[in-house]
């Protein structure tokens, strides 16, 4: 992931949108790390790729043993807390999940978690990217995965008087947008069927929608989505920014009178074959 492949800003307000939406998706799904994998083992080692301001290693490091060790990978720590603030078992290290793996990774967590990469990965990388993955993990270790699942993203309304058409171009233009393929991914639809071309057994592939108020919530936290977007003149190109700009603030007022998109997330988990 070269610099330029994160569509929003790194400051202080993508900062909390991470947070928040953390805080949103373990409430929906009910657990941070995944039921079915197991925490018993000692001196269990944890990897968080894509680890962004590294709230999912804070979050999961209050489940486990203090004997584990957390690592966190991403291209930039921007959004990481100041190092004296951080806990004595979570560091941070710069990793590119699009480039080869560090001999020293290989086969080296039980435990890998991803998360909102969608907008990072394309179509035609995610394979090599869970083969990447897969090769970070110890015999046996455990892969989970989040993410939004944008295909089947569609405007709810509460009436069928609400005006809606701003809320659906806005949300639209991870469709039809030409210029920039990261707004369009495709490849969360099918994740667990790259864990299994990858080797993963036992995988399983959990869809779920939030509730309706739950869904608003996260709509909301979309809505940053392109707040950010607007002062990056690398995301989607100068003519989505000037729509992105234009259509935003229709689309906060339909939501005000009760229009809101809502979609599937999506849950992977794969276990490494023993060897």
């Amino acid at each position: 992931m070269a610099s330029d492949d994160y569509v929003f800003t790194r400051d202080y307000i993508d900062n909390n949108r991470i947070n928040l939406l953390h805080g949103l998706w373990t409430k929906t799904w009910g657990y941070v790390l995944h039921p079915r994998i197991p925490t018993d083992k000692p001196d269990l080692r944890v990897a968080d790729v894509g680890t962004g301001t590294g709230i999912w290693l804070f979050d999961v490091r209050e489940q486990l043993p203090p004997s584990a060790r957390l690592e966190g990978f991403d291209i930039s720590f921007d959004a990481v807390p100041h190092a004296a603030t951080l806990p004595s078992n979570v560091s941070f290290r710069h990793w590119n999940v699009k480039e080869d793996l560090p001999e020293d990774l290989v086969g080296a967590f039980d435990i890998v978690h991803v998360r909102f990469l969608a907008f990072v990965v394309l179509d035609e990388e995610i394979r090599a990217v869970v083969d990447r993955l897969f090769k970070m993990l110890k015999p046996g270790g455990y892969l989970q995965w989040g993410e939004p699942d944008l295909t089947t993203l569609r405007v709810d309304k509460a009436g069928d008087d609400v005006a809606a058409d701003s809320v659906a171009a806005l949300f639209g233009l991870f469709g039809t947008q030409q210029g920039d393929a990261r707004m369009r991914p495709g490849w969360c639809a099918q994740l667990g069927e790259h864990f299994s071309a990858a080797g993963f057994a036992d995988v399983a592939a959990d869809r779920l929608e939030p509730a309706p108020h739950w869904s608003y919530v996260f709509h909301e936290a979309g809505l940053m989505m392109f707040e950010l977007i607007i002062p990056r003149k690398e995301a989607g190109g100068e003519a989505m920014r000037r729509e992105v700009e234009r259509l935003l603030p229709l689309a906060v007022a339909e939501t005000r009178r009760g229009a809101w998109v809502a979609s599937v997330r999506v849950s992977v988990v794969g276990r490494k074959p023993a060897v």
